[in-house]
């Protein structure tokens, strides 16, 4: 029994690495239907409450797909601007990093700190400089991105009706149809609930970063300010990497550890005020997952399809979790991975 036991559990990692593995090689097609599905489930109740409206079909069809045109190009070209304004910027000034660097690596020394040059790496603005170009050349690459995306879209909010309807017709004899289709109407509910929060908290953290990078004299305070509203939408990961970048920054623009570490800390309290404080309140417990799957499902996308799958990852979780609520073998996985206290 115990050789069985193990076996499987053997079966069961390998069938992960390998189905992770399969992923990553498919990402290039796999990326843009996740996003794709991710935005028929927000996009879809706008086009059936203009249906109901009394528009046509196609002409709600269109509305819907010009909304989430100018929603998808507008998060787009802000994140394609935040990043690329800071990305030329350092390209431009690699000059006067390097010798603020160099200055800073000679002051370290005097102190007899002998670890500065292996601890400075993290400041070196040839490291930065690479990160910039490596940011510009993944930006290059956003627009074939969006363009099938869209396309998936368009064919899916096609099929939306269709789909469901077949689910519905085929779930009369197989239980496993409609729990299908109780997922993913719950799913979508969840989603447009976990999205909506996420946007207000996007927006209110942006511009508090924004006020404070300007009240500092940060240079980029702008570009921040949109970096944080962006990096926002990416639990845990992107709040890190919008407060580190700044940070970097004022130990380089101001030249004094005192500064930077306020810059850090002041960031820290608006992250934490918003991702800590603020939105759980918001969500309550209708999304049913723990913290720990949330940091789970943002690195693992990450490790899988890089910062795209950061960003997908938790409404990717979200599904899975919400599908395995349907059924009563796996209902125990989501109950498990909630993160809530069992009902008594």
């Amino acid at each position: 029994m115990a050789a069985d036991t193990s076996l499987r559990m053997a079966a069961w990692i390998i069938a992960g690495i390998l189905l992770a593995a399969a992923l990553s090689l498919a990402q290039a097609i796999l990326v843009p239907i996740a996003f794709a599905l991710f935005t028929i489930a927000l996009a879809w109740p706008v086009q059936r409450r203009l249906e109901g409206w009394g528009l046509p079909a196609y002409l709600a069809l269109l509305v819907t797909v010009a909304v989430t045109l100018v929603v998808v190009v507008v998060l787009a070209l802000a994140a394609a601007w935040g990043f690329g304004r800071v990305a030329r910027w350092i390209i431009a000034n690699a000059g006067m990093l390097q010798q603020l660097y160099a200055q800073k690596i000679v002051l370290l020394q005097g102190f007899g700190i002998e670890a500065a040059g292996s601890f400075g790496e993290l400041f070196d603005p040839r490291w930065l400089v690479g990160v910039a170009q490596g940011v510009l050349g993944q930006l290059q690459g956003l627009l074939s991105f969006l363009g099938l995306t869209l396309v998936f879209v368009i064919l899916g909010l096609l099929e939306v009706r269709v789909t469901a309807r077949q689910l519905a017709r085929i779930g009369r004899d197989r239980p496993w149809a409609a729990g299908l289709l109780r997922a993913c109407e719950q799913t979508s509910a969840k989603l447009r609930t976990y999205m909506g929060v996420r946007t207000i908290m996007s927006v209110a953290t942006g511009l508090a970063v924004w006020a404070f990078a300007w009240a500092m004299g940060l240079e980029l305070a702008a570009e921040w300010g949109v970096i944080a509203f962006v990096l926002n939408y990416i639990p845990f990961l992107g709040p890190l990497v919008a407060t580190l970048f700044p940070t970097i920054f004022a130990v380089l623009q101001f030249g004094t550890w005192q500064v930077a570490i306020t810059v850090f800390a002041a960031l820290q309290v608006i992250q934490f005020l918003g991702g800590s404080a603020i939105e759980p309140r918001l969500t309550g417990a209708k999304l049913a997952m723990s913290p720990f799957m949330v940091l789970v499902a943002v690195f693992l996308g990450a490790f899988i399809w890089g910062m795209a799958g950061a960003f997908i990852g938790v409404p990717v979780m979200l599904a899975a979790l919400t599908l395995c609520l349907q059924f009563e073998g796996s209902r125990w996985v989501a109950a498990l991975l909630s993160g809530q206290e069992p009902e008594r």
